[in-house]
């Protein structure tokens, strides 16, 4: 059966220039659903244009321990509010491409790509990385710092989700509502509260190596509500409060205009095989069967070769994809990443 697939794959013609549309109504053979590693990703390279596959043996491992269940995707207790912004008139004209490292360059968080290490800790490593940028931008840079994903992940672990197994964003916000946020920072910073309680496992360019990453996840840590030795504010005094969460669904305007105005945004999407084996470009859904969701912050977006694509920051480190982030289908709903858009308003 493999010399057989292989044969297939051996007499594909050379990768087409084709339309999204295109793209999407091709139907999928039968013999490529069983297609494996590397003869997956060469079908993949070989199909379309709009972003590159790349093989390795982990990376299959490597995102099912980064990942949620697919259920996380839309929270199922979550109220339908109205869309905030379903009936503004907007005053500014909304760009073709926009990129919220350049719109605001002193807001550090912005830039920052985080690195979840083996826990689905995303929905709170989102949240968080939104949360700083926002505080940052509504206040004209006066608050600039990283709040903690860590004191999410551990201490909103029964009412957000089920921590490194997975959460929600918008409890996530909820939590920094009720609590507000201490400061945070990547694992081992001595600068902050309580900084990210995992080391980025494997080896990275330019980074210290601290162990190699397991097969299993972390432990989803112990709340506590302290920060760490050394830090001279005290818990309770080193906080940032949220003061507003509101979903945005599916309205494309509706997100570009709350990222040019008021910062990054996130969001959940759901994950399928062929994104373990991102690269670089405009990644468009086709082979490969759903495998989880992950939540990610999205900070723009642009147009390349006719094809609209969000610009979108990834917890993965900043040797995974295109220097840590990825680019998406644009303005289709594609793997559900407008479906519910979380939007936070930090208190000032």
């Amino acid at each position: 059966m493999l010399l057989l697939l292989y044969a297939f794959l051996a007499i594909l013609p050379a990768v087409k220039s084709l339309t999204v549309a295109e793209y999407l109504a091709q139907p999928e053979s039968e013999d490529v659903t069983k297609l494996k590693g590397q003869a997956f990703v060469d079908y993949i390279n070989q199909q379309q244009s709009f972003f590159r596959a790349e093989y390795s043996p982990d990376a299959e491992q490597f995102v099912k321990s980064r990942i949620m269940d697919v259920e996380f995707v839309v929270d199922p207790d979550r109220k339908e509010p109205k869309d905030v912004l379903a009936n503004t008139e907007f005053k500014i004209d909304i760009p073709e491409k926009f990129d919220a490292r350049e719109r605001w360059p002193n807001c550090t968080s912005i830039k920052h790509i985080r690195d979840q290490s083996n826990c689905g800790s995303c929905w709170a490593v989102a949240a968080m990385s939104a949360m700083s940028d926002r505080t940052c931008i509504l206040s004209n840079g006066r608050i600039n710092r990283i709040l903690s994903d860590t004191e999410v992940l551990s201490c909103c672990f029964s009412n957000c989700g089920f921590g490194c197994r997975g959460g929600y964003v918008a409890r996530a916000l909820g939590y920094a509502w009720r609590h507000g946020i201490s400061s945070g920072g990547p694992y081992g910073a001595k600068n902050a509260c309580q900084p990210y309680a995992f080391y980025p496992c494997g080896q990275h360019k330019n980074q210290p190596y601290y162990g190699p990453c397991s097969n299993r996840l972390w432990p989803t840590p112990t709340c506590r509500r302290t920060c760490q030795l050394g830090y001279p504010i005290p818990f309770e005094k080193d906080k940032i409060f949220n003061k507003e969460t509101f979903f945005i669904f599916s309205n494309e305007t509706h997100i570009k205009h709350e990222i040019m105005t008021r910062g990054p945004v996130v969001a959940t999407y759901t994950i399928y095989q062929d994104f373990n084996y991102y690269k670089k470009g405009i990644y468009i859904h086709k082979q490969g069967g759903m495998t989880g969701a992950h939540a990610v912050k999205i900070i723009g977006w642009g147009k390349e070769n006719d094809v609209p694509y969000w610009l979108v920051a990834n917890s993965w480190n900043t040797d995974w994809g295109e220097d840590g982030y990825f680019r998406i289908l644009r303005g289709e709903n594609h793997c559900d990443i407008e479906k519910a858009v979380v939007v936070g308003l930090p208190r000032l």
